[in-house]
C-alpha cells in the first residue's frame, strides 16, 4: 500500500477543481507536506489562504505546466525548498470542445503541451528522484475519451489517449526495473468542476461529484490500484470495442447510450476561470512560498 501520511505529495492544477480537493483529503490524512502547481496565481493565493484558516500550511508555486522551461525550473526549487516528492499527482489539463476543423494551431499545440508534454516533463523531474529513493507513486489523471472517440473533443481525446499508452507503458517499465515506484493511470468519465459545463451524461453514465471520484482517487492509490475507471459503464468500453465491429458500436454508443451527443451544447468553464494564457502571464514568474 502506498502512504500519505508523513508523504510529499506534489499536485499539478491543484488550486481548483479535483486537483484542490485531492490537496485536503492529502491534508486530512496528515501529509507531511502537500505543495500545489497551478498556472493561476489568484486561485493558488486563495487556496492557500483557505488551507491556512484551516490549520494546514501548504507549499504553493505558479507554473505552466505546457513550458518545460518553466517545469523543470519549479521542480528545482521544489527539491531545493522541499526535499524530494514522494506521490505526484499530474493533474492539470484543459479541454477544447468544438469540431476538430474549427481549432485553430494554438488550440491543438496548447491542449498537447498541457495534456500530454506537461503530463511526461513532470513526472521525468521527479522520477529519478524516486527511482533513487527506491519508492515514489505517479497518479495521472486521464479521462474515459481515451478508451473511446467522441465528437467535438477530438483533441482532448487524442490526449488522453496519449498519456494512457504512455503511462501503462512506463508503468511496466518501473515494475520490472523499480517495482516499488507505482503508477495509477485514472480514467474518470465527466467531472462536475465546471471544465465540461454543458455536457449531457450518457445514459447509465452519470456525471461524477468530485468528492466522489477524489475518495476513489485517494483510496486506489492507497491500495496501489493499477488502473482506475469510473463510473462502472467506463470499464465496459473496453469491452465492447473489443467484441463489436466497429460500426455497430459507433451505433450503440450514439444512438444506445448517447455519448456522441454529450458534447454537443457544451459550454466549459467560464472565460474568467480559464487557464490564463501564458503570453500574458507576469514575466517575474512570482513564488508563493510556505
Amino acid at each position: 500500500m502506498t502512504a500519505i501520511t508523513n508523504r510529499s505529495i506534489l499536485i499539478t492544477g491543484g488550486a481548483s477543481g479535483i486537483g484542490k480537493l485531492m490537496a485536503k483529503r492529502c491534508l486530512e490524512e496528515k501529509a507531511y507536506k502537500v505543495i500545489l502547481w497551478d498556472i493561476n496565481e489568484e486561485n493558488l493565493e486563495k487556496t492557500k489562504e483557505e488551507f491556512k484558516s484551516q490549520g494546514y500550511d501548504i507549499a504553493t508555486y505558479v507554473v505552466d505546466v505546457g513550458n518545460v522551461d518553466d517545469i523543470n525550473a519549479a521542480a528545482e526549487r521544489v527539491f531545493d525548498e522541499i526535499g524530494t516528492v514522494d506521490i505526484l499527482f499530474n493533474n492539470a489539463g484543459i479541454v477544447v470542445g468544438k469540431p476538430f476543423a474549427e481549432h485553430t494551431n494554438r488550440d491543438i499545440s496548447k491542449t498537447i503541451d498541457i495534456n500530454v508534454s506537461g503530463v511526461m516533463h513532470t513526472a521525468l523531474a521527479f522520477l529519478p528522484s524516486m527511482i533513487d529513493q527506491d519508492e515514489g507513486h505517479i497518479v495521472n489523471i486521464a479521462s474515459a475519451s481515451g478508451l473511446m472517440a467522441n465528437p467535438n473533443m477530438s483533441v482532448y481525446a487524442a490526449s488522453k489517449w496519449a498519456v494512457v499508452g504512455w503511462s501503462e507503458s512506463m508503468r511496466i517499465e518501473l515494475e520490472k526495473t523499480n517495482p516499488e515506484v507505482r503508477v495509477t493511470t485514472v480514467m474518470p468519465s465527466y467531472i462536475n468542476t465546471g471544465m465540461f459545463d454543458g455536457v449531457k451524461s450518457p445514459m447509465l453514465t452519470p456525471i461524477l461529484e468530485p468528492d466522489y471520484i477524489v475518495d476513489k482517487i485517494i483510496k486506489g492509490v492507497k491500495n496501489n490500484e493499477i488502473i482506475m475507471q469510473e463510473p462502472f459503464m467506463v470499464r465496459a468500453v473496453p469491452i465492447l470495442r473489443g467484441v463489436l465491429p466497429t460500426r455497430v458500436f459507433d451505433f450503440v454508443a450514439d444512438k444506445v447510450f448517447g455519448v456522441y451527443k454529450t458534447m454537443d451544447h457544451f459550454v466549459g468553464r467560464p472565460k474568467h476561470e480559464a487557464v490564463p494564457d501564458k503570453d500574458r502571464l507576469s514575466k517575474k514568474k512570482k513564488d508563493i512560498r510556505s
